[in-house]
C-alpha cells in the first residue's frame, strides 16, 4: 500500500518575487533618501518634501489596505471599523508627541497647550505611560490589538457575520468617535494633537527626520507584506480561506473557526495601529475624524480596487486611489466623491477580482493564445521543409492565374 506524498511548501515569493521585493526595498532605504537629499531641488529627478510626505501617507494607507485584505479578502469578514483601529495606533503615537514638545508650547507648560486651556491641573491617569518611547511602542500594538481582541471575541463568538458584523464594526466606531470629541475624555477634542516638536528628542520638521519616517514606513508595509504572505501559505491561512468559502463545512470537519477569525481580526487590527502609528508624524496631526464611517469605508474601497485576496492588490489600489484623490482634490475638489463612488461602482459591476485581477486574467488568456510549445513546432516545421503556418505559401510559376 502505497503511503500519502503531500505536495511540496511552496516558496514564499517566487524568484520574479524575490527581485521586485529587494527593488522596492532599494527605492524605499536608498533611491529616495538619495533623490530627496542628495539631488538638489532645481533638478528634474529631486524627490521634493511634498512627495516624500505625500508617499509616506499612502504608504500607511497601504498597510491598512493589506490590513483589511487579511480579514476581508481571506477570511471573508468585511470590515467597516478598522479606521478605529488606525485612529488608536494614531492618538497612542500623538500622546507621546504632546510630551515631547514640553514648555516650547504656547502656554510654557508641562501639560499640553489643550489641558492648560481647559484648565486641567494634572494629567489624565491614562497619559501616565506618555512620556516614555518603550510604552508608546508597547501602547501602539497593544490599544488596537485589545480592543480588536475584546470585540471580535463576543462577535465572533455569537457568530454574527455578513452585513450584520459590517454595521455592528462601524456603529463601535461611530461611538469611539463620538467618545473622543468630548473635552473631558482628554484627547484634545475636536482639535486633537498637533503642533508637534520632537521625537527622542530630535527636531521633527527636518528634513532628514522626514526621509527617516518615510523609510521606516515603507519598511513596516514590505515586513508587512512577508508577514501576510507568511500568514496565508500556512496551514493557518488555508483554514482562513476554508472558512471564507465554507465556514459550516470546516466545523463539520472538527476545526472550531473562532481562534483563526479573532487571530486574523487581532493581527490586522494592530497592523492598521502602526500604520497611523507611522501616520501622524509624518502628517503632523490626528483628531476624531480619522474615525470617521468613510474613512473606514475607504480602506475596504483600496481593497477592492486593487484587489481581494491578492495581496499586492490592495498595496496598488491604495496608491491608485489616494494618487487620484491627491491630484483631484486639487483640480477638480468638488468631484472627487463623485468619483470615489463611481470608481467603486465599476469594480464592484465591471472588475470584481479588482485591477490585479483584471491583468492576471489577461495575462493567463495571452498564454493561453500562445502556448510554450509553439515555438518548438515551428522549428521542427522548419527542419522538415514545411513552410510554418504563419508564412504564406509561395506559388510555383506555372500556377499564377
Amino acid at each position: 500500500m502505497s503511503s500519502l506524498v503531500l505536495p511540496s511548501k511552496a516558496p514564499l515569493l517566487s524568484g520574479r518575487g524575490w527581485t521586485a521585493f529587494f527593488v522596492a526595498l532599494i527605492a524605499v532605504c536608498a533611491l529616495a533618501p538619495v533623490l530627496n537629499l542628495l539631488v538638489p531641488a532645481g533638478s528634474a529627478l529631486h524627490m521634493s518634501d511634498y512627495a516624500v510626505a505625500l508617499v509616506g501617507k499612502i504608504m500607511c494607507y497601504a498597510i491598512c489596505a493589506l490590513a483589511m485584505d487579511l480579514i476581508w479578502g481571506y477570511t471573508g469578514i468585511l470590515s467597516l471599523g478598522h479606521g478605529l483601529f488606525f485612529a488608536l495606533g494614531g492618538y497612542m503615537m500623538g500622546m507621546y508627541l504632546m510630551r515631547q514638545i514640553g514648555r516650547d508650547g504656547n502656554y510654557k507648560s508641562d501639560l499640553p497647550d489643550f489641558m492648560v486651556f481647559l484648565d486641567w491641573k494634572t494629567l489624565p491617569w491614562h497619559w501616565t505611560l506618555s512620556d516614555s518611547f518603550v510604552a508608546t511602542l508597547i501602547l501602539i500594538v497593544a490599544v488596537p490589538g485589545l480592543v480588536a481582541f475584546v470585540f471580535g471575541f463576543f462577535a465572533f463568538r455569537s457568530r454574527i457575520k455578513g452585513v450584520y458584523f459590517s454595521i455592528i464594526t462601524q456603529a463601535m466606531t461611530f461611538a469611539a468617535m463620538l467618545l473622543f470629541f468630548r473635552n473631558e475624555t482628554g484627547f484634545g477634542g475636536n482639535n486633537g494633537f498637533t503642533d508637534f516638536k520632537r521625537i527622542l528628542g530630535a527636531p521633527i520638521a527636518t528634513q532628514e527626520m522626514r526621509m527617516t519616517l518615510f523609510a521606516l514606513t515603507g519598511l513596516s508595509l514590505l515586513g508587512f507584506f512577508l508577514l501576510s504572505k507568511w500568514l496565508i501559505a500556512s496551514k493557518f491561512g488555508r483554514v482562513l480561506q476554508a472558512i471564507r468559502d465554507a465556514e459550516s463545512r470546516v466545523m463539520f470537519s472538527g476545526y472550531n473557526p473562532l481562534p483563526y477569525k479573532l487571530t486574523i481580526w487581532v493581527v490586522s487590527a494592530v497592523m492598521c495601529g502602526v500604520a497611523g502609528a507611522l501616520y501622524v508624524p509624518q502628517v503632523g496631526i490626528i483628531n476624531p475624524g480619522e474615525m470617521s464611517a468613510a474613512n473606514s469605508i475607504e480602506i475596504a474601497i483600496w481593497a477592492a480596487v486593487g484587489g481581494r485576496a491578492t495581496l499586492i492588490g490592495p498595496i496598488v489600489g491604495a496608491f491608485i486611489v489616494n494618487g487620484a484623490k491627491s491630484w483631484l482634490t486639487v483640480a477638480y475638489p468638488e468631484y472627487w466623491l463623485y468619483f470615489l463612488g463611481a470608481l467603486f461602482i465599476a469594480v464592484t459591476l465591471f472588475l470584481p477580482n479588482g485591477i490585479v485581477g483584471l491583468v492576471r486574467k489577461l495575462a493567463s488568456r495571452k498564454k493561453r493564445e500562445r502556448p510554450a510549445d509553439e515555438p518548438r513546432k515551428r522549428a521542427v516545421a522548419l527542419e522538415q521543409g514545411a513552410e510554418p503556418a504563419s508564412m504564406p505559401a509561395v506559388p510555383a510559376e506555372g500556377a499564377r492565374a
